[in-house]
């Protein structure tokens, strides 16, 4: 499996200055949250200039001793998350006005979204969503700001994940 994007990467650039449109990185998952970390990027974007990019990792295959079950499993993962990038994409260019990048990673989510920070020089801001219940902000949300933050070389933009679409568009 390819961990390139799923898409052509932006080939738009600043005319003045020739620096390519900066990407706000959304992790795609299937949380009530991800939806306002979604709106907030594309506004965001829209607003600046930049363009957006959406994550969606899936687990690699652990099936030793039977790979075709192993196999199958992870084509139908693939599937589904390309499925579920084509939905949260067609919102993107709703809001936005463009296709974002899609790009769609295999492995432990919280170490792929920090590689592919670290790969992409051109992703400028991570945008996460906070959880609005009571185990706290979100595994990722947790990781990052208490192990990882040293390690990245962006800002990381966390929105309460309880805003309304109107909320958001006062903010942007």
């Amino acid at each position: 499996m390819s961990d390139s994007p799923a898409t052509n990467h932006p080939q738009e650039s600043d005319r003045s200055t020739g620096e390519r449109a900066a990407i706000f990185l959304v992790v795609v998952d299937n949380s009530p949250e991800m939806r306002v970390a979604l709106r907030w990027a594309s506004l965001r974007a829209r607003r600046t200039g930049g363009r957006v990019g959406l994550v969606r990792v899936i687990r690699g295959a652990d099936f030793q001793h039977w790979a075709a079950v192993g196999n199958l499993m992870q084509v139908e993962a693939r599937e589904e998350a390309e499925q579920l990038l084509q939905e949260h994409a067609a919102e993107v260019l709703r809001l936005y006005g463009s296709m974002p990048i899609l790009y769609l990673r295999e492995g432990e989510t919280k170490s792929s979204v920090v590689e592919l920070v670290q790969e992409d020089k051109d992703i400028r801001i991570l945008v996460l969503a906070a959880s609005t219940g009571r185990r706290g902000p979100g595994p990722l949300i947790n990781h990052l700001t208490k192990k990882a933050i040293g390690q990245l070389r962006i800002p990381v933009t966390i929105i309460p994940g309880g805003l309304t679409d109107e909320q958001i568009d006062t903010l942007v």
